[in-house]
């Protein structure tokens, strides 16, 4: 069996790939053992040298990395572009901060000295999507080698080109040979890498379904699991926010990837009060994006990445308005060649809809009546899932307060939400658990050692890592993409 890329512009496979077999994912995992011992005792300073390579690489190839996301996964280029710009600075946040995030803690106890150590684990596996090609790898590969572990990438099957080409980036950097490789199997072969002892934990970012099953098998192993699964997140639009500024947003934290990610807003909750004035500058924002050939700089709004994805949003759609949604704009698959569907606004959105109850992948918005902030904050957790929430409101301490009340991993106040490489990454209820980014993130795959010493010998403390000890210069680093 192979593995196929089919442009999504134009429904015509463009490159196939052949798929490793048992043999060839047994000697793998060896060269990843090998490499481990190695790359585990290698100075904090070394590594950095080359994921600062790395982030050179994805700058300067860009528009070749963009190009590969467009063909694949039909990513409008200029996002394609910012993504790589967005792998480049996480490359140089866990370059610059790993020997910190992971230095030794001393704890005073009954000891002569007793502190804690972060050693890594050894090949970690990553089950990464299709939706961010590349920064879904670099979130997980940039603070696991960082921290002295070996990466291995089981990627999506329709976005073989991406997996090869971010080894070829890796190998390029510098990376010694095993420390990263990306593995070109399908989901049947999935358990019998996540089984095998060489692999020591993994990571997933996909559906709920395939995250339950990776976990499953993780966990008869017991091996370490993070899980990055579904998001339905709620848009609070609240009485007393600027309600042109929240629209704007409303339409790109909507269609943001075409609509393609999990962090993307898709239920939009307004207060009655502004709910016909909300709903009508948002149907104005949504209207503006252009939807087109996503090799075109112009183009805001590309293809759904597969047929069958597409036909599974126009469902949610054609159920959610037989059971009472109303067409405010768009609503159906475009005419022609390719996987596209038209920016999509329903209102009248109740609980029992698709557009309500389910993750809907692809740049259609459910727009939900409210009663009030408290009726809206029920209505934002009425939903299995908790990624994230964005809540627009000018009373800041009000929304300080409605955070505590909702139930995501992640609320941003009056912006989208978005990763950072600083702040930590992840959801709650069916949307997940652990946390990815930030010093919490690269410490999910790490040793937390206890040790306790005592004795008559002379004993060395070391002292903290301080700023001035750095070796290399770390430039100053920039968001360059909202997601």
């Amino acid at each position: 069996m192979g593995l196929r890329a089919v442009n999504p512009a134009t429904g015509k496979v463009i490159e196939s790939f052949t798929e490793l077999d048992s043999t060839q994912i047994g000697a793998r995992l060896s060269v990843a053992a090998k490499a481990f011992e190695e790359w585990r005792v290698l100075d904090f300073y070394k590594r950095a040298e080359s994921m600062h390579s790395v982030a050179h690489l994805l700058r300067k190839n860009k528009r070749v990395y963009g190009t590969i996301m467009a063909l694949e996964m039909g990513k409008p280029i200029t996002e394609g572009m910012a993504e790589s710009e967005k792998c480049a600075w996480a490359c140089e946040y866990y370059a610059e901060k790993a020997k910190s995030f992971l230095a030794e803690e001393e704890v005073e106890t009954d000891a002569k000295r007793s502190f804690v150590r972060y050693e890594p684990l050894g090949p970690i596996l990553g089950v990464m999507p299709w939706n961010f090609p590349f920064w879904q790898v670099f979130r997980f590969i940039a603070p696991s080698l960082m921290a002295g572990n070996i990466g291995l990438l089981k990627h999506a099957s329709n976005v073989p080109r991406s997996a090869t080409t971010i080894q070829e980036i890796m190998e390029n950097a510098g990376f010694p040979k095993g420390v990263f490789q990306s593995l070109l199997v399908g989901s049947s072969k999935v358990e019998r890498i996540v089984r095998d002892s060489r692999i020591k934990a993994v990571t997933i970012t996909g559906s709920e379904k395939a995250g339950a099953a990776v976990a499953a098998m993780a966990g008869e192993e017991v091996k370490k699991t993070v899980m990055e699964l579904g998001g339905s997140d709620p848009f609070l639009v609240l009485k007393d926010a600027n309600l042109e500024r929240a629209a704007k947003v409303a339409a790109q934290a909507r269609c943001i990837n075409s609509g393609q990610s999990c962090i993307a807003a898709k239920r939009f909750i307004v207060e009655k009060a502004v709910h016909p004035e909300f709903l009508g500058l948002f149907k104005e924002e949504m209207q503006k994006l252009r939807v087109g050939d996503p090799l075109k700089d112009d183009t805001q709004i590309g293809p759904i990445a597969r047929k069958d994805l597409r036909e599974e949003l126009a469902r949610q759609v054609r159920e959610s308005v037989a059971r009472g949604a109303r067409v405010e704009l768009g609503g159906r698959p475009l005419d022609g060649p390719g996987y596209f569907f038209s920016p999509t606004i329903l209102s009248n959105v109740k609980p029992g809809m698709p557009v309500y109850d389910e993750e809907v992948f692809g740049p259609v918005a459910g727009v939900i009546k409210a009663t009030d902030d408290k009726d809206a904050v029920h209505i934002a957790n009425d939903n299995r899932y908790g990624l994230g929430a964005s809540v627009w409101t000018d009373d800041l301490d009000k929304a300080i307060r409605l955070v505590g009340h909702i139930e995501a991993g992640m609320v941003f106040v009056n912006g989208l939400v978005k990763s950072d490489p600083r702040l930590p990454f992840g959801g709650v209820k069916a949307s997940g658990y652990g946390r990815e980014l930030g010093s919490y993130g690269i410490r999910e795959f790490v040793n937390i050692k206890t040790v306790w010493v005592e004795g008559r010998g002379a004993l060395n403390v070391p002292r903290r890592a301080r700023q001035e000890d750095k070796r290399l210069p770390f430039g100053e680093m920039k968001p360059a993409w909202d997601h």
